[in-house]
């Protein structure tokens, strides 16, 4: 593999290694064993049944965590090879970049960081290397997955329109992975974008299948007007249903195109030639040209307005935070309440970080189970 590597790619052998001795790490490529350790882990299962945009149990066809989780690993990988990086490393950190995602989706964190404000904080991205480096303990050796320098930077560092995790990093334990430059490899800069482009391909679909976008209300965005153009040249009469996917295929295909020659350019400007070169680079040397660039941003804004703002997602992510402000101030005022290894935290961590570790976990579905368990009258379970 390391032959076909561009010289900016991270190879197998050049991983700055683990936290910890691993006797495992000798026997494999250092990616593929964290792909092993995420994929096997707890918190990457319960993806299954957290909120994308829809609560996960509202249909079985909507996207779930995990299914978005997925589908970047498909956009990173795919956008990996084209470049030349090391797609085993791309994949890994996609993988792992939702994994502390709390329940209902963007509902769930922006309750937590509220509550958490005054109390060290909360962001999705952050506690997604929590729970590598900590809240994960499968092996008796050390804390954590004991993932490679790279993925676990790759995840402090993640950054897109909506997410600076970094920023908010105080955490003496980080220094080693914020020491080592402003940005993280391309490999974690390519799961960045991958995750813009899959979940803007992902909620469209989903709002079509939905119903809460047609047509005529995505018609104005120029990206899904071209490829529609071109798949409604050939089934002028077909269904929506029957062509939303040949169009999101042609979006895919041309945003990768776009990408991977925006990017080139990019990383040749700037002189990059090694993984180190790339991290301290300041701007972003993986994402698309202006102008296309400018059609996505056309894109979300038609989602934001007609999907995210739509009354029942709205709804949605009304109970949502009610019922996970209640929770929190619940174990707060009895914080027996929760499983006694939590518990036996508080005194090291707090009761909030250890609450908010606790919430951010659940699934939406026990988290709902939860919720009745503590307040409905008639229940004592």
């Amino acid at each position: 593999m390391s032959a076909t590597l561009a010289p900016y790619a991270v190879r197998d052998d050049s991983s700055r290694g683990r936290r910890h001795a691993d006797a495992l790490a000798q026997s494999q490529s250092p990616f593929e064993l964290d792909r092993q350790r995420v994929l096997n882990c707890m918190a990457f299962r319960r993806l299954m049944h957290k909120t994308q945009v829809f609560v996960s149990d509202s249909s079985d066809h909507f996207r779930t965590r995990l299914t978005h989780t997925l589908e970047v690993v498909a956009q990173a990988q795919r956008l990996a090879k084209l470049l030349h990086l090391n797609d085993r490393l791309a994949g890994a950190i996609a993988l792992a970049h939702d994994l502390g995602h709390p329940p209902f989706g963007h509902a769930g964190e922006v309750e937590l960081s509220a509550i958490m404000k005054n109390h060290g904080g909360f962001e999705h991205n952050l506690q997604s290397l929590r729970v590598v480096d900590f809240l994960e303990h499968p092996y008796p050796e050390f804390r954590g997955l004991n993932l490679t320098f790279e993925l676990r930077e790759s995840l402090l560092k993640h950054r897109t329109r909506f997410d600076n995790p970094a920023g908010d990093a105080a955490d003496s334990s980080h220094r080693d992975l914020m020491d080592s430059g402003p940005q993280c490899p391309l490999e974690g800069q390519v799961a960045n974008l991958a995750d813009q482009m899959a979940y803007t391909l992902h909620d469209t679909e989903d709002g079509l299948v939905d119903g809460a976008l047609t047509e005529e209300i995505l018609a104005p965005s120029r990206i899904w007007r071209l490829a529609a153009d071109e798949v409604r040249a050939i089934h002028p009469a077909a269904p929506v249903a029957a062509v939303r996917r040949p169009i999101l295929d042609r979006i895919a295909t041309r945003l990768h195109q776009d990408a991977a020659a925006e990017s080139l350019r990019r990383i040749n400007d700037a002189g990059v030639k090694s993984p180190d070169d790339a991290r301290v680079n300041a701007a972003d040397l993986i994402g698309f040209s202006s102008s296309v660039q400018d059609g996505i941003d056309e894109l979300q804004a038609i989602l934001l307005q007609a999907l995210y703002r739509n009354h029942r997602v709205i709804r949605m992510d009304s109970k949502a935070r009610r019922l996970i402000r209640e929770l929190f101030d619940a174990y707060l005022a009895e914080p027996n309440l929760m499983p006694e290894r939590y518990v036996t935290r508080l005194s090291t961590h707090g009761p909030h970080r250890v609450i908010c570790d606790y919430i951010a976990g659940m699934t939406d579905r026990f988290c709902q189970e939860e919720h009745r368990r503590l307040f409905a009258p008639f229940h004592f379970d």
